[in-house]
Order: C-alpha cells, then sequence, then structure tokens
C-alpha cells in the first residue's frame, strides 16, 4: 500500500491530458468568429440599404470590400506572422478586427447620405479584411505547434468548417437582434464577443513546453509525432533558402495547378454569394423578413458542413479502392460542382421552402467539392520546393472570387434581377467542373522543373 501512495502522484503527473483539444477548440471559436464578422453584413444589409438609401450597386461595392483587402493582406500578414509569432499577431489582429466591426455600428450616428456611408462602411470593411488576412496562416501554425502529424489532417478540417458554424450559428442570432433592435446590433454583439476573445487568448495560448496545463506525457507525445513544439519560441529564425525561378515559373506556368487554382476561385464565389447576398436575395426578391431569412441561413450551412466531411471520406474511400489520386480527388469535385449547379432551380421556383432545400442541396455538393478538390489537390501538386508559396497563391488568386462576385451579381440584380444573378453563380460550378473534367489532367506533384512525380496507383478501369 505504501509502494503505491508513493508512485501515485508520478501516475497522475505521467497522465496524458488533453490540452491540444482545447487549443483546437479556440481557433475553432475564433474562426468562426472570424468568419461571423465576414458574413454578418449580409444580415443587417436590408437595414443599411434601406436607412442609407443606397443602390443595388453600391451594396454590391460594400460586400466586396472585405475581399479586397484580404487579397493584398495575405502575402504581408505571413510575412508579419512568421516575424512576431502566433500569440502576439493573432491577439492584435483580433483586437483590430473586434474593433472595425464594432465601430461600424455607430456609423448611422455620424454619417448621413449615400455617398458617406458608402465611404465609411467600405473603409471599415477594408480594415477589417486586411486584418483577419493572418488569421488562417496563424491556425495553421497553431496546428502545426499542438499536433502530431498524425492528428493534424483532422484539427485543420475542423477549424476550416468554420465557415459553415459562424452562417449557421450567427445568421439566425443576428437576424433575431436587426429584428428586434435594428441593424446596428449584430455588430455591437460580435465585436463585444472578440475582445472577450481576445482576453480568453491572452490567458489560455501559450507555447506548448510553458502551458501550465500540458502534462510531460502530452508534450513528448505530441514531440515525438511531429509538433513543431518551438516554431514561436526561436526570436531569430534562420533565413529559408531561396526560390528558384525554375519552382515560381511552375507556379505560374502549369497547367494543372491553374486548374486547381480556377476550382478554389470558383468555390469560394459560391461561398461569398451565400454569406454576403443570399440573406438579402431572401428580404428583397422572396419576401422573408430578416428573422426568417437569418433562420433560412442554418439548413444550408449544416449541409455544407456535411458535405465537406464527405468530401473528404469518400476521396479517400476511392483511394484505398483502388482509385489514382486523381480521380479520387477530381470525381468528388466534378460530381459536387454539377450538384451545386442546382441552385440556378430556384430562379423558377414559387416556394421559399424549395428555395431553401435547393440551396441545401447546392451546399452540399458545394461541400464535397471542396473537401475533396480544393486545398487536397493543391497539397497533392505543389512542388516540394514551395508548398507555401503554393499555398498563398491559390487562396490569393481563389479569394479574388470574394471580390468579384459580390459586385457582380449586385451589378446583375440591379440591371436583371436577382434570378439573372443565380445563373451567374451557377454558371461557376459548370465551368468548375469541365475544367476538372477536361483540362486539368493528371492530378500529379511538380517538380522545379515541372517534371512530376509518377502516381503509383491504379486508375479505375475506364480511367486514363
Amino acid at each position: 500500500m505504501t509502494d503505491a501512495i508513493i508512485s501515485a502522484p508520478h501516475i497522475v503527473a505521467e497522465r496524458r491530458t488533453k490540452t491540444r483539444i482545447w487549443i483546437l477548440g479556440m481557433i475553432l471559436f475564433l474562426s468562426t468568429v472570424a468568419y461571423a464578422d465576414r458574413s454578418i453584413l449580409s444580415i443587417s444589409g436590408s437595414g443599411i440599404k434601406d436607412q442609407f438609401q443606397l443602390t443595388t450597386v453600391q451594396l454590391g461595392y460594400i460586400l466586396s470590400a472585405f475581399s479586397w483587402a484580404y487579397v493584398i493582406g495575405q502575402i504581408p500578414g505571413g510575412l508579419i506572422l512568421d516575424y512576431f509569432g502566433t500569440k502576439k499577431v493573432y491577439l492584435i489582429t483580433l483586437v483590430l478586427w473586434s474593433l472595425s466591426t464594432f465601430v461600424l455600428g455607430f456609423v448611422g450616428e455620424f454619417v448621413s447620405g449615400a455617398a458617406g456611408a458608402v465611404a465609411v462602411i467600405f473603409t471599415l470593411r477594408f480594415v477589417l479584411g486586411f486584418v483577419e488576412a493572418p488569421s488562417f496562416p496563424a491556425n495553421a501554425r497553431v496546428t502545426v505547434m499542438w499536433f502530431p502529424k498524425s492528428e493534424r489532417g483532422r484539427a485543420s478540417s475542423l477549424f476550416a468548417s468554420a465557415q459553415y458554424f459562424a452562417v449557421g450559428i450567427f445568421s439566425p442570432l443576428a437576424g433575431w437582434l436587426v429584428s428586434q433592435f435594428g441593424w446596428p446590433w449584430p455588430f455591437f454583439v460580435l465585436g463585444t464577443i472578440g475582445f472577450a476573445a481576445a482576453i480568453a487568448w491572452i490567458y489560455f495560448m501559450h507555447e506548448p513546453r510553458e502551458h501550465p496545463s500540458v502534462s510531460q506525457a502530452e508534450l513528448d507525445y505530441i514531440i515525438e509525432g511531429g509538433a513543431l513544439v518551438d516554431v514561436d519560441s526561436i526570436k531569430e529564425r534562420k533565413a529559408k533558402s531561396r526560390l528558384s525561378g525554375a519552382v515560381v515559373k511552375s507556379l505560374l506556368a502549369n497547367r494543372m495547378l491553374w486548374c486547381a487554382y480556377v476550382g478554389q476561385y470558383c468555390t469560394i464565389a459560391l461561398s461569398y454569394f451565400f454569406i454576403t447576398w443570399f440573406p438579402i436575395y431572401l428580404v428583397q426578391a422572396r419576401g422573408m423578413d430578416i428573422l426568417h431569412a437569418g433562420f433560412a441561413t442554418i439548413a444550408p450551412s449544416l449541409f455544407g458542413f456535411l458535405g465537406g466531411i464527405s468530401g473528404g471520406i469518400v476521396s479517400d474511400w476511392l483511394i484505398k479502392r483502388g482509385w489514382s489520386v486523381s480521380w479520387a480527388r477530381k470525381t468528388p469535385y466534378i460530381v459536387g460542382m454539377f450538384v451545386a449547379s442546382t441552385l440556378v432551380l430556384s430562379a423558377v421556383t414559387d416556394s421559399n421552402i424549395a428555395v431553401v432545400a435547393l440551396m441545401s442541396l447546392a451546399f452540399y455538393g458545394k461541400g464535397v467539392a471542396a473537401g475533396a478538390g480544393t486545398w487536397a489537390i493543391i497539397c497533392d501538386t505543389a512542388p516540394k520546393e514551395a508548398v507555401g508559396l503554393a499555398g498563398s497563391i491559390f487562396n490569393c488568386i481563389g479569394n479574388i472570387a470574394g471580390i468579384v462576385t459580390p459586385i457582380v451579381f449586385g451589378y446583375i440584380a440591379a440591371s436583371s434581377g436577382y434570378s439573372t444573378g443565380l445563373y451567374f453563380v451557377g454558371a461557376h460550378c459548370i465551368v468548375a467542373a469541365l475544367i476538372f473534367l477536361f483540362v486539368m489532367g493528371k492530378v500529379e506533384r511538380v517538380g522545379a522543373t515541372n517534371r512530376a512525380e509518377p502516381e503509383t496507383r491504379a486508375k479505375p478501369p475506364g480511367h486514363s
């Protein structure tokens, strides 16, 4: 008994804690808040449009402001993140983006007239996009720091699903706030949540070696699994080798990679239609009140999340069944985007229930496509010497859709109606599916000289 008592403290000390799971929960929550900040304008958009007498085109420019800055801030944000470290940069950007969200709620107090409202709201949304740019690279750094390789994929896919949580959770909340208190209140509430999250980040986020809740057993486990636990503790980081011209050329001149870039652009076009114009479409064109429009986003969000999970599962299952990596990645993407194109049927139905059902089906398809054929393909194909740079180019080109889609949809809706705008969005699905089917070719890793690694898995019968 004495021996058992003596050894008990050792047993407790060596028990493997689950601190990394709490860290993942935090970055999932922060990612959800970030996506909610992006999408919340679509819920308040009708109220803003009415108060300031904005045109549909002016509202389209406001809805695009975030993406202009988000694209511009990608590379600078990554460089700042690498230089100053994850905890400090994430904290500063979280406070700044929460401040820009909170202040937007006061626009009606000191601005009158359409021109002034457009200028101020566009500026605040631009600031939001620029300071949010490092957030997802920061999430990736936290994942690399805290998770072994065997758990990294699941962790990444979970925080990447934040867009669906954000729309599904915050859109109904925002719809209720607007209906009860007016359009500024979602900005006040989200800004306050952001400030509270910043305080939690200060106290809870630490490097693995410094975290007070981590046991030695958990630390040993993540280190042995390949986690880079010291990635933020190195003050003087060694300069990385310079990229050769051949590598950069392979990123910008390779047909297969450009098909992947275009595919990402098309899937993000659907995402930005959903988080910008879809609730406004329900109010302006379908006659819903803002409360019901907010709740109507829940089903498409849920189905999009389920589609994202399904796409990855199906793609992995096809590989296990002996399909080539090319067709295991491309087939779910092609089928998913064709399914997503069914959203155009909303233009020819009079039933709001049918509209929500069609959008749910479409975003399930879009989720399948994104889960199997966007980031997974860029990881499969990027040159080994430049996976990070390839990801930056991929994300920058893809997020240009966040600029173009809100503006073009606004022009189309103003000139030809919302139904015509749906055809514009649906066309992205068809174009992307056809490009993957007929233009992309084999999915294979590109080398520095544009040579590819051979694909070792067998192809399914009938595929070349």
